[in-house]
């Protein structure tokens, strides 16, 4: 499943950091650091898919050479405690290709540049080979000054300032979901990513009626494992993949999360059954079949995940819509057009049947809650239907019916003397 990660991090001189190291660790690459008197190599490092350097179009010529830039990154900064770079984080969707992968990161890249006019330093990074293998991610390194044909000049300070920092990465951050999104729907993925809390996720699925999404968003944010306790998870994870037996968790951090995960896993693959079903249901009530036969097809469809799981599946639309040209052999009679004809023809049956009892049980089909309806959908607020009615007949206890029956003997036998000493009286007075 397709997860969003964008996270904004500082270079800080006080720190003990620096942007030329950075920027060589990053890359893989040699860079002597000319203030420090120091050579970074980190050409050793493996990994590193891509990189490519992306600045203003009146820049210098010496910035798409990367040891210069950052050391002019560096003689820019003369403060002891200075920001000399900032790094943005990327999670990239496993789910895409590599050259959509490289395209977004390059377009998240270009708005860094159009919006703040600075340096961007980028590296695209394939999963860790004894990691999670839908690792992907990139890092953006940039300069912390606006680079303009003199060279690196004012801060951008807008990033920097409480006031307007946060407002900022969070439209950033909207744009890095909006450029996976897209590139997930162009791929023909389902998945989407959300930049937003899990809170705004929640009232956002309430505001639409998917009570089903908003139980499944009221939760606590995945705790982070860290760099300690995630080694030990990889090295437990290859060991049991290793060994052909299941993986349990070696650390606190570890059960918590994979915990989780489990959780969050089941939720979704309920909710995935049930789409299915009220999909199954819809489309073979719609093709004239009746309410038990599309009932028990909705269950079929649901429990077929389990037979299916192993083996590629064809899409479901595919299958459903071989199960309408099935019921289109059986029921041949013409249907008008334009119109939903069996959606409105069930909603007149219910609602002739259950009254207002009818409208909510073809809303609930469309996905909606009750409470769309109104208060007024109640059992207290309307006639019990016939299958109501029915069933409190048949949940009620024999002695029960036994004894309502003889009350009902009774009142008629008072009812037939009554009559009858009526009779005798309105002969006598004739």
């Amino acid at each position: 499943m397709a997860s969003y990660h964008l996270s904004v991090k500082t270079i800080k001189r006080s720190a003990g950091r620096s942007a030329t190291a950075a920027a060589a660790y990053r890359v893989g690459e040699r860079i002597e650091c000319q203030r420090e008197g120091r050579v970074h190599d980190y050409t050793r490092k493996q990994g590193i898919e891509e990189t490519f350097i992306l600045a203003p179009k009146d820049a210098p010529d010496w910035a798409t050479d990367r040891s210069r830039l950052w050391n002019e990154v560096e003689a820019s900064e003369t403060r002891r405690n200075s920001v000399t770079a900032r790094e943005w984080e990327l999670a990239l969707p496993s789910e895409i290709s590599a050259e959509d992968r490289s395209q977004i990161t390059r377009d998240f890249a270009q708005e860094l540049v159009s919006r703040y006019g600075v340096a961007v330093d980028v590296a695209i990074h394939a999963p860790h080979r004894e990691g999670d293998q839908r690792n992907h991610h990139a890092h953006v390194l940039t300069s912390t000054r606006k680079l303009e044909p003199e060279g690196f000049t004012a801060k951008t300070r807008v990033l920097d300032s409480a006031k307007t920092g946060g407002v900022e990465i969070e439209q950033m951050r909207g744009l890095w979901a909006e450029l996976q999104n897209r590139a997930l729907e162009r791929a023909g993925e389902v998945e989407r990513v959300d930049h937003r809390s899990l809170e705004k996720q929640r009232e956002a699925a309430l505001e639409k009626g998917d009570e089903l999404k908003a139980e499944e968003l009221d939760r606590d944010p995945e705790l982070k494992l860290g760099p300690a306790a995630n080694s030990m998870e990889r090295r437990a994870k290859a060991m049991a993949e290793r060994q052909g037996r299941e993986y349990k968790p070696v650390t606190e951090r570890g059960a918590v999360v994979h915990a989780a995960r489990q959780a969050r896993a089941a939720f979704r693959e309920m909710r995935a059954r049930l789409e299915l079903a009220r999909e199954t249901y819809g489309i073979e009530r719609e093709a004239g079949q009746g309410r038990v036969s599309a009932g028990l097809a909705a269950l079929r469809a649901a429990t077929a995940k389990d037979r299916d799981r192993d083996r590629n599946p064809d899409d479901f639309r595919e299958r459903l819509a071989r199960v309408v040209d099935r019921s289109r052999d059986q029921d041949d009679t013409p249907k008008p057009e334009g119109r939903n004809y069996a959606r409105e023809r069930l909603k007149e049956i219910m609602e002739k049947d259950a009254g207002r009892d009818g409208q909510a049980a073809v809303h609930k089909l469309d996905g909606h809650s009750e409470y769309d309806l109104g208060e007024d959908t109640g059992r207290a607020a309307r006639k019990p239907s016939v299958n109501e009615r029915l069933k409190d007949v048949l949940n009620k206890p024999r002695e029960r019916l036994e004894i309502e029956g003889e009350r009902e003997k009774e009142r008629g036998d008072d009812e037939n003397e009554n009559t009858r000493d009526r009779d005798r009286g309105e002969g006598h007075s004739l």
